[in-house]
């Protein structure tokens, strides 16, 4: 089964068309989105002009029964805090979203759809942006 974790900017990429992102949600099985990435997207919207039109997308993204919306709960703050510890001890931070969107990615144990390369330096955490990257 392709369970897949869905970024801010595979969302957007997803919604302006582009086909490898496409194609990955398309055949997947189940897909997460973290409540974190709702917020980065809502607030998003709020600061364009299409916000009404963006949400109503959003929300159709949403309804479909593959789609699962992740709190942030207690077991992904222990995630957090040991992925935090890691790439501090790297000396390779990345911004705090993103560090609770690979919380929640891991604990579910879903694959992260990115294009945000920083996602990499996370020990474990598997990602990838094509189709090769989550189908065999």
């Amino acid at each position: 089964m392709i369970r897949v974790f869905v970024d801010t900017n595979a969302y957007v990429a997803f919604k302006k068309g582009d086909e490898d992102i496409i194609e990955v949600i398309r055949y997947a099985d189940a897909i997460g989105v973290s409540a974190i990435v709702l917020g980065e997207l809502l607030a998003g919207f709020a600061l364009g002009t299409k916000q009404q039109t963006n949400r109503r997308e959003l929300n159709a993204f949403l309804d479909s029964p593959r789609v699962r919306v992740y709190p942030v709960d207690l077991d992904a703050t222990a995630y957090y805090a040991l992925i935090y510890k890691q790439l501090r001890g790297k000396g390779r931070p990345i911004p705090t979203n993103d560090l609770w969107i690979a919380a929640g990615c891991m604990q579910e144990g879903f694959r992260l759809l990115t294009a945000d390369k920083h996602f990499s330096e996370i020990d474990g955490l598997l990602t990838g942006q094509v189709a090769a990257d989550f189908f065999p």
